[in-house]
């Protein structure tokens, strides 16, 4: 093994071990946030992190296969956070001020 092979396989093991504790952390975040906000901004993280540990598979195979995959998990990540994000707004709005129909003034 050269050395370039070496170093990519140390980077490569030390990228899966934070990936590792990140979730571990997002795990606890999870299971102990104490408002719904926090419970979703972890789960967007997760899906970030399942990215990132996707994309460590695929330097390490060196198999460009899961790159479309990483990017649908991007796409249903992303859509997911403003979903949740507009249903906790309107949750969480004021119940005396409503917006008037004609815009807002």
């Amino acid at each position: 093994m050269s050395v370039p092979e070496t170093v990519d396989q140390a980077l490569l093991t030390a990228a899966v071990v934070l990936i590792v504790i990140a979730g571990a952390g997002l795990l606890t975040r999870i299971w102990r946030g104490p408002s719904m906000l926090d419970r979703a901004i972890s789960l967007d993280v997760c899906a970030a992190l399942i990215i990132a540990g996707l994309g460590a598979k695929s330097a390490f195979a060196r198999d460009p296969f899961y790159f479309p995959i990483m990017l649908v998990l991007a796409f249903l990540g992303f859509t997911g956070s403003v979903g949740i994000a507009r249903f906790i707004a309107v949750r969480d709005r004021p119940k005396g001020k409503r917006q008037p129909k004609g815009g807002a003034k």
